[in-house]
C-alpha cells in the first residue's frame, strides 16, 4: 500500500509507522489519521508482525491538531466545532481504539515534542521511549479553551494520578522527556542520537514475547481499574485456568530448567 504522509516499514517482525510531514511538523490532519489507521489494519492482518514501533520524522513527532485546516472553508453550514467534533468520531476516536486493539506491542519512539493531540496518540501505546528533547505539551486549556482529546483525559490521570495530570492541563507547563520518566509517563528517556538504536532494541524485545501476552496484560490492567480487589484475584485465577494448560507456559518453564531463553510461536 502507497502511503503519502507517512512511512511503512517491516523488519524482523518489526512494523515501523513514521509520521511523515516534518515541514509541518506532523500535524494530524485527518489524511494523515487515515493513513495510520490503514497502517494498523495492516499490522493486525499480516501475522508476521509482532510488534509496531510508531515515530515521527524531522523535530517533532506531532504537534497536535492542524489546527490551520479548522478555518478551511466548508461548503456545509455546519460550525468548526461540530465538523471537528465529527471527523474526531469518524477518524480520530477509531484511530485511538485501533491502536489500543492491535493484537501486538505499540511502541512509541518518541523523537520530538507531543502536543496537543498527538500527545494522546503517544500516551495510547504500551510502551513509550522518548529522546531526551522530546517533551509533551497540553495547550488546550490555557491556550484554546477547550479539553484535552485523543483519550488524553483517559490515560494521563490513570499514568500520573489526578493532581498531576490536572496541573499540566492547566498550566500548560512542558513536561520534559526526563521528568516525564521520572513520573512514569514513559518507560525511558534516552539520548537524540540513541532513540532509533534503543527503541529497536526494545521492540525486539517485546516482538519476542507470546503471541497473546500483550493481549493479556491490556486486559487484565483494565479489568483492575473497575474491580474490586476480591475480583481482580478471582479474575486472574480465572486466567490462569486456561493460560497455564497453553503450549506458551510450557515452552516457559522448560526454558526455565533448561537456562535458556523461551522460544514462542508467532501469532
Amino acid at each position: 500500500m502507497a502511503f503519502e504522509h507517512i512511512t511503512y516499514a517491516l523488519e524482523e517482525g518489526v512494523a515501523t509507522v513514521t509520521l511523515n510531514m516534518p515541514a509541518r511538523m506532523n500535524a494530524l490532519s485527518a489524511a494523515l489519521q487515515v493513513e495510520v489507521t490503514q497502517a494498523l489494519a495492516l499490522v493486525a492482518q499480516d501475522t508476521s508482525v509482532r510488534v509496531l514501533r510508531l515515530t515521527g520524522a524531522g523535530r517533532a513527532f506531532s504537534v497536535g491538531a492542524d489546527l490551520g485546516g479548522l478555518g478551511a472553508d466548508d461548503a456545509s453550514e455546519s460550525s468548526i466545532g461540530q465538523r471537528t467534533a465529527d471527523q474526531m468520531e469518524a477518524v480520530a476516536n477509531p484511530l485511538i481504539l485501533a491502536l489500543r486493539s492491535l493484537p501486538v506491542p505499540v511502541l512509541v519512539a518518541l523523537n520530538g515534542a507531543a502536543a496537543g493531540a498527538g500527545a494522546g496518540l503517544a500516551l495510547a501505546a504500551d510502551v513509550v521511549i522518548a529522546a531526551r528533547s522530546a517533551y509533551f505539551y497540553l495547550p488546550f486549556i490555557p491556550k484554546l479553551g477547550i479539553v484535552p482529546d485523543l483519550g488524553i483525559s483517559w490515560f494521563l490521570p490513570r499514568l500520573i494520578g489526578r493532581s498531576r495530570a490536572m496541573a499540566l492541563t492547566l498550566l500548560g507547563d512542558r513536561l520534559s522527556a526526563e521528568q516525564a520518566a521520572q513520573w512514569g509517563v514513559v518507560w525511558a528517556c534516552v539520548d537524540d542520537a540513541a532513540l532509533d538504536a534503543e527503541s529497536m532494541a526494545v521492540a525486539r524485545r517485546l516482538a519476542a514475547l507470546p503471541a497473546h501476552g500483550v493481549v493479556e496484560a491490556r486486559a487484565a490492567f483494565d479489568h483492575s481499574e473497575r474491580s474490586s480487589l476480591a475480583e481482580q484475584l478471582h479474575y486472574e485465577s480465572s486466567r490462569q485456568r486456561e493460560l497455564l494448560d497453553r503450549p506458551t507456559f510450557s515452552e516457559g518453564v522448560q526454558a526455565f530448567l533448561q537456562k535458556r531463553e523461551p522460544r514462542f510461536a508467532g501469532r
